[in-house]
This record gives structure tokens, sequence and C-alpha cells, in this order.
């Protein structure tokens, strides 16, 4: 092992300023290059291939301190994964905040717009084991670590802004349910299962985040083009000590975009890495992912003023009634040195806070904050993971925490109590005017109660809020998810009960799924077991949808994206020998200038000809490279690379399987003999006009610049969903 060496500037110089700042927190980072090879206690080794023994032949001796401690330190490589969201991916980055917010909160970092506050980011999936696949049905983690002047702000949150319970206490059961079950340890980072169905079932609180995670915002295209929340309300306080509500989002500059279902199945077996691998390139090559914060803010007087709780996790408030300021920017711009040191061993804690931010009596966040201690002891080893690089602040830290497991500070004080005369009374408490931490004085005059608020027990409005929201295709999808799911429940009587929950969403919803599984919808439903209370009226509790209210909100369908972009999309030009050089740089170029990512890909690695016999490299081969790992598909021309391509049954097969998953696909005119070759091509329309190329992403032309304006302006697009139900293909 090389000995430990901090980097400094000269020998590692920064990218830039932020990244400096970034780096700096990994105090302990090493490199073995040019180094001699030592143990951890600094001294050189002279042989690391042979152990110590009583002659060639002989047994291995006690004494080889080298063998013993390269083999204990590999037996304990490993920690305890995550319970929940185990397999991560991680990157560094920045937060710069637009204008100061001094009118809401005294945080720093939301104030000082001189300032780039480093920060580390960690997307996850929730339900898989760390060896699972990146592309499963699941919400994601979106957690993100500020190393602010005043101390770590933790915001943790998910790609979806509610969740499945309203109490910490039925956290356990949530996740015992989904998890795989525990006679036979399947499905593996899947929620089709019974146990999962059955809690669900009998927990009519968790609809309205089932609708989220049935929906495409469980299958994200990319890290990079998904939204975060922090789901819970928070308290945002001021110098002055008033109060305000917040909800925090994250809005990507690639807009919001989904894959279909079928595709993520696809990508899983081709790539179970899609994810972190996307997002570990974007940045390598220069494309840093950007997100806005946003925030919805609430003052205190109108806490109740809506027709839901503000406290419960298992709601929204819709754009519409309270729009998000988007007051900052976060840049991820590095890659983590080390997985295990960073993105494994970095400690989230939703009770980390700075001064400004608070919590709020919210019964699920109340729990959370002590579970996530109570994790990192388990996992990190003790009470010090705070002293992990990935996980110190960038100031100081100064108390009278002592010794324990792990423990790194050389602490040179006498004293380790207060107050002390011996220490000179250090550290002093910094008091609310030196920039101490100060809990918001909430009035609180009630009896201690195991109880829920009515106010918690509206359970359907907002589900079917997001369900009428919804486009059509999106409904489409929404509803074969949840025959999917249901399909593979075992149990009649909790498909049942699920069709029942249903009806109180949309019943036509209901009864598109009971037709998919089968079943009449059953008429005898009632509410189980969710904390109303037992000899209530059932009818009592159902949504009471107010004159005026909210029946759509455009920004919970992904429908509604700015589709002005086509930065970062991958796409693949599919090519052999004797291709139309022309056309082919032509588009190529051209998507290049809008700062797409282009590929060729053809029968065999290495180089095609052009047809004036020159060569073109080959990025990935057809044998090893699927459609489902790009955005969108080019066929140029050339007569002898169409006929081959139009031979090869896997060039066909991209086409058929990227038609199927309604992606852009352009094609040079001398290409139709490719496009005929394929299924689809017998329901092209017959008129190729601008709309109708839009309208079913096809582009057909005999100009290479022609072609690659309408391509781009087809992937702006994303996908063309419309063409999924009349025009399926087989692929």
């Amino acid at each position: 092992m090389a000995t430990r060496k901090k980097i400094i500037p000269d020998e590692n110089p920064p990218a830039s300023e932020a990244n400096a700042k970034t780096a700096d927190l990994l105090q302990n980072t090493e490199s073995g290059q040019g180094e001699f090879m030592t143990t951890n206690h600094g001294v050189r080794i002279n042989d690391d291939q042979n152990s110590l023994k009583a002659g060639e032949r002989g047994p291995s001796l006690l004494e080889d301190f080298i063998l013993r401690e390269k083999i204990t330190h590999f037996d304990h490589e490993r920690i305890p994964e995550r319970v929940v969201h185990a397999r991560g991916s991680a990157a560094h980055g920045v937060f710069k905040v637009y204008k100061p917010l001094s009118q809401y909160t005294k945080a720093n970092f939301l104030n000082d717009t001189s300032a780039e506050t480093p920060v580390f980011v960690r997307f996850s999936t929730v339900a898989g084991s760390r060896g699972s696949t990146d592309m499963p049905r699941d919400v994601r983690g979106f957690a993100v670590k500020f190393y602010t002047q005043e101390g770590n702000f933790d915001l943790v949150g998910n790609n979806m802004p509610v969740f499945f319970i309203q109490d910490a206490i039925k956290f356990p059961d949530l996740i015992h349910a989904v998890k795989p079950e525990p006679h036979n340890e399947i499905p593996q980072a899947a929620s089709a299962h019974d146990t999962f169905w059955d809690f669900v079932s009998h927990n009519s609180e968790a609809t309205h985040m089932i609708m989220w995670l049935m929906s495409d915002r469980a299958l994200p295209r990319s890290l990079r083009m998904m939204e975060g929340f922090g789901v819970h309300t928070f308290r945002l306080v001021n110098a002055e000590g008033i109060s305000s509500f917040v909800k925090f989002h994250w809005k990507p500059l690639l807009g919001v975009h989904s894959i279909a279902w079928n595709e993520s199945q696809n990508i899983s077996g081709k790539d179970p890495d899609f994810h972190r691998r996307d997002l570990w390139e974007a940045i390598e090559s220069g494309n840093f992912p950007e997100w806005e914060m946003g925030v919805q803010i609430v003052p205190e007087a109108d806490e109740h003023k809506f027709d839901f709780d503000l406290l419960d996790p298992t709601k929204l408030i819709p754009e519409e009634l309270v729009p998000v300021i988007r007051i900052g920017k976060m840049t991820l711009n590095r890659n983590p040195d080390n997985f295990f040191a960073e993105t494994e061993q970095v400690a989230f804690h939703v009770g980390h806070i700075v001064p400004g931010i608070d919590f709020t009596n919210d019964p699920l966040l109340q729990g959370r904050i002590f579970s996530y201690t109570d994790t990192q002891l388990l996992r990190l080893g003790g009470p010090n993971f705070h002293e992990i690089p990935i996980n110190r602040p960038v100031v100081p830290v100064h108390n009278n925490q002592r010794d324990g497991l792990m423990r790194q500070t050389i602490n040179k004080d006498r004293t380790s109590y207060n107050p002390n005369s011996l220490g000179n009374g250090c550290p002093f408490q910094a008091g609310a005017m030196k920039g101490g931490f100060t809990s918001y004085q909430e009035r609180i005059d009630s009896k201690k109660i195991r109880e829920r608020s009515p106010s918690f027990f509206d359970f359907f409005s907002q589900a079917t809020l997001f369900y009428n929201s919804q486009s059509e295709p999106e409904k489409n999808h929404l509803t074969d998810a949840l025959r999917f799911e249901l399909s593979m429940v075992k149990s009649i009587e909790i498909r049942k009960r699920m069709l029942g929950i249903l009806t109180y969403v949309d019943k036509g919803l209901a009864a598109q799924v009971a037709y998919g599984l089968g079943l009449n919808i059953p008429t005898d439903i009632g509410l189980i077991n969710h904390g109303i209370p037992a000899d209530a009226d059932p009818q009592t509790y159902q949504p009471i949808i107010k004159e005026g209210a909210l029946t759509k909100s455009a920004s919970l369908s992904m429908a509604n994206n700015v589709l002005d972009s086509i930065k970062t999309r991958k796409v693949a030009i599919l090519a052999a020998d004797d291709v139309n050089k022309d056309s082919l740089m032509t588009v190529k170029n051209a998507l290049l200038a809008e700062g797409a990512v282009v590929e060729i890909v053809a029968p065999r690695l290495g180089t095609i000809r052009s047809t004036k016999n020159e060569e073109i490299s080959v990025d990935k081969s057809l044998l090893t490279t699927p459609s489902v790992l790009y955005d969108a598909v080019y066929v140029p021309g050339g007569t002898n690379s169409v006929a081959t391509l139009a031979a090869d049954a896997d060039a066909v097969h991209f086409l058929n399987e990227a038609y199927k998953h309604c992606k852009p696909i352009a094609a040079d005119q001398d290409a139709v003999q490719m496009l005929e070759a394929t299924y689809f091509s017998k329901k092209l329309p017959e008129n190729n006009n601008d709309d109708t190329v839009i309208r079913e992403g096809v582009v057909l032309g005999n100009d290479a610049a022609s072609i690659s304006t309408q391509f781009i302006k087809a992937m702006k697009m994303h996908r063309f969903w419309e063409r999924e139900k009349p025009r399926k293909v087989p692929a």
C-alpha cells in the first residue's frame, strides 16, 4: 500500500477554483504513482507476492505481519450496505445562489451570491441491493450534501415529491414489504410481488405515491434528466426569527425525460450500469449536469389555507397554487476519485441542517432524524463517521466529543467538558448573535397521543389530480404498469383490494386494470388500517372536490417539458462499407453542433470505407450495441452500405426496436432499401410534409442539410409516444 500523501495544488492543479474547494475535502487523498509499497504503518515492503514460510514448501509463519495486515484488511473491506438506497452513483459539484433570500432565511449559502458552495450528490435506486441493475421501476434517491461555511446541510430527497407513508413508525413495514420476500429472497430490485402490494392495499395513504411509482417518473432516461424533491415541508427562518414553510425542488436544465418499460428491461440485460455510466461519461466529457434549485414558500400565516395538510408527506403543493421560485444553480463537475471512499462512505442525514433552516412536525421527517444517525453508526463503524473525508465539513470542528471507534482527530486540549476554567471556557457557545443554531420557537400545547390528525385522511384527491394531469401516453403507461405489477401478484385477494383502491382514484383506470387482470371490480371495498377510526363511515373520509378546486396540474406531466435542446442525447449512425461520407458527416456535424453525442455503429469494429475509399472510424459494433442505449438513429446513403445493413438482421432489429420505443429516426433517400427491410416501413405515412415528419418522428429526404434540420427538430420532441398504441412493432 502507498503511503498517505496529501495532494497539494502544485502537484495536482485543480481544474477550477470550485474543484479546488471540493478537492480539499479529501484530506487523505493518496496516489501510489512512483512510490515504494509500504505497510499501513509506513514500513517498506520487500516482497508482496510471497508469504513468509518455514522453508520453500513449509507452513506460513504467524509472525508474517505483512501477510496478516493484508489479509485482515481484505477481510474487512466490505461494510454493511445501506438498508435502502444501496445502489448509487455520485459526483462532486458546486452550488451558487442567484440572489439573496434574506427575506426568508439567514442561511449564508442562500444569501452569499459570490460564494460557490461545494456539493456532493448521490443518486440511487431504493429497493435493490448494491449489485442490482440501475434500471428497475423504482423511486430514485436524490441526496445533496452542501459543504457550507456554517456546517454541512444535507438535503436528502427523491425524484418524486411525495412518499408512501405518513408516519415514520411504518417505515420498517414498508421496506420489509418491498424488499425480496424473506423465504426465497425473490424478487430483486422489484416491487411486483405479493408482500409489497399486500402492504399497499392495506394502506390507502400510499395511493398517491403508487401513481408516481407506476408512472414514467420511475423510469428516468438519465439521472441528469430527472427532478429532485426534498419531499418534506421544512422551515426557513430569517434573521428576525420569522418562519416560512418551504418545499425544495431540483429542476434539471436538460428537461425531465423517461424511457419505455420494455426498453428499461432490455437495458438491464445489455448494460445494468446504464445510469451510472451515463453520469460518469457526461462529466468526464465536460457535459456537466445542471439543476436549478427551486423553492415553494408558504408564509406561516397560510399554513391551513389549503385543502391538504402541509405536514403530510404524501401530499405535494401544486405549482399552480404556489409557484416554484428558482433561486440558484447546481453544477456537477467532477467524478469521485474512489467509489468506496466517497460514494459508498458518504453519510447523508436529514438532521444535518444549518442556521436558517429548520424542521416541521411532519411525523415522517421526525422519525428520519433518528433513523439516519442510527444507520451511520452501524454502517460506518461508530460515532466518528463525520471524520471520514467525504463527510467532513469545510469549517473547523470544535467540541468536547472525544474518542470512540475510528477517531482520527488528535485533541490537544486538557479539558473535554463544559463549563470549564482550565481551558478558559473554550470552546465557547456561539449564541444566536454569533451564528449559533437556534431552533425555531414554535408554540406547542398538546396532549401526548398516538393518533393522526384528520387533516391527513384525504388519501385520494392528489392521486386523482396526478392521474388527470398525465398525457394520454402517460396514462397508458401507468395502466400497463399496474397491470404488469398486479399480474405478478399471486394472491387474487390482494389484486381485488388494489382494484378497489383504484376506484377511488379513477373508475376508468380501475376498469382498464381490472380488464387486464381478468377480474371484476369489487363492490365491497372499505378503507383499511390507515389510522381512520375503526367505526367511522368510510365515505366520511373520501375527498370532496370543492368548486373551483384544481383538477389538473401541468407540472405533473412530463409532456409539458420545454422541448428546446438535444444536448447530450446519444445518436447512433448506422453505416457499413461504401457509405456516403458526405451525408454522414453533414448530419453528424449538425448534431454535434447542437451538443448531441454521436457514435457510428457498424457490423464490425475498426474502420469502414466510404464511397470515395476513405477510412471512417467505427465507435461500436452491432454485435455489442443495442438501440436501447441511444435516443435516435440515422442511416446515411451509400448503395452498398445500405444493402449490407438491410441484409444484417441485427441492423434491421436495431431500427425496429428504435421505432417500437418511439425514438426519432432519420434516413437518406438512398437508404429506403434499409427502411423497407423493417417491419414498420409499411406504417410510415404516405405524405412526407413537415407536419407528418414531426408527428411520426421519421425523417426521410434527399438533402443531408435539410434532413439534419428536421432530425434535430424531431429529437427535441424526445419521443413520439403517440405512435405506440396504433403502431406497435415486434422487436
